[in-house]
């Protein structure tokens, strides 16, 4: 049992320490933005949204979930808009590019699901910054409604003690997941994706949603397998939006709001895996 406990340690604390830069390069840039340019700064970054989408679907895929744990952050803010959120939410790629290189026998599929997934967000993205609006405002002061950053007169400080909090929170969910990931295995995940089945990019999506990088390892072997269709490979990764989602329902408390954002990618993702398994 203590073997085990050092083993799921000695896995997520890399994982974490990667996206801490991201976390903390986040929060400083929110601090920046409330204590020397609360309004010009943030008005000039949402302003253009149609540019914040593409280039956050870019961002998006990089392989690690640290743009996803950032975006989360500045949409909590106020200084990115739904749509460049969910955006990047769908390009994601976590671990599943990583995976690809390590086949080179299949890296031609690489461009084929990051062009995919890249489309997908972008069509997304540019869709809920037409046709959704928030049903209030939010601004940077709300991250710090109950900590009393305010009162400070430097930025190092606060965007330290969020990043330490957060930091900690991901930490002990990590944790859980792992060892509960680790305890399911890939074969039962492999039986719970319906082979063959239809609606196989829908449960694909719904287990995208789990907020660990070993489930993108997983989907990605087992398409690479052949034990799941394309379409559903794209669905999960489409859901599958790392650490990212964990730190939007930590640091942004409207659930009506982080509901309807998870509803919007699980129906893009369901949605184009169903039609990706029709054509492909």
């Amino acid at each position: 049992m203590h073997l085990h406990f050092t083993e799921i340690l000695a896995h997520i604390i890399p994982e974490a320490l990667r996206m801490l830069p991201f976390l903390f390069g986040a929060y400083l840039f929110m601090e920046y933005l409330e204590h020397k340019a609360p309004d010009g700064l943030q008005n000039l970054l949402t302003r253009h949204k149609g540019s914040g989408v593409v280039i956050g679907s870019l961002l998006g895929c990089v392989p690690q979930c640290g743009f996803s744990v950032a975006a989360s952050n500045l949409y909590a803010g106020g200084v990115i808009s739904a749509g460049t959120l969910i955006a990047i939410f769908l390009s994601t790629s976590d671990e599943a590019l990583m995976v690809m290189l390590g086949h080179p026998d299949r890296w031609n599929e690489i461009f084929r699901l990051l062009g995919c997934k890249i489309l997908l967000a972008i069509f997304v993205g540019l869709l809920v910054d037409k046709l959704l609006r928030r049903s209030h405002e939010h601004h940077i002061h709300d991250l710090c409604e109950h900590c009393g950053c305010h009162e400070s007169e430097g930025i190092l400080g606060p965007a330290l003690r969020h990043t330490l909090q957060v930091f900690v929170f991901i930490l002990v969910v990590m944790f859980l997941l792992e060892a509960g990931i680790h305890a399911l295995g890939e074969e039962r995940l492999a039986s719970v994706l319906l082979t063959d089945s239809f609606l196989q990019p829908v449960v694909a999506a719904l287990i995208g949603f789990i907020p660990n990088c070993a489930v993108s390892v997983a989907l990605t072997e087992l398409y690479l397998a052949g034990n799941i269709s394309f379409g559903s490979a794209v669905a999960g990764l489409a859901t599958g939006a790392g650490m990212g989602l964990m730190v939007l329902w930590r640091t942004h408390r409207d659930t009506g709001e982080n509901l309807k954002i998870m509803a919007i990618m699980f129906a893009a993702g369901s949605l184009c895996g169903i039609l990706l398994q029709l054509v492909m």
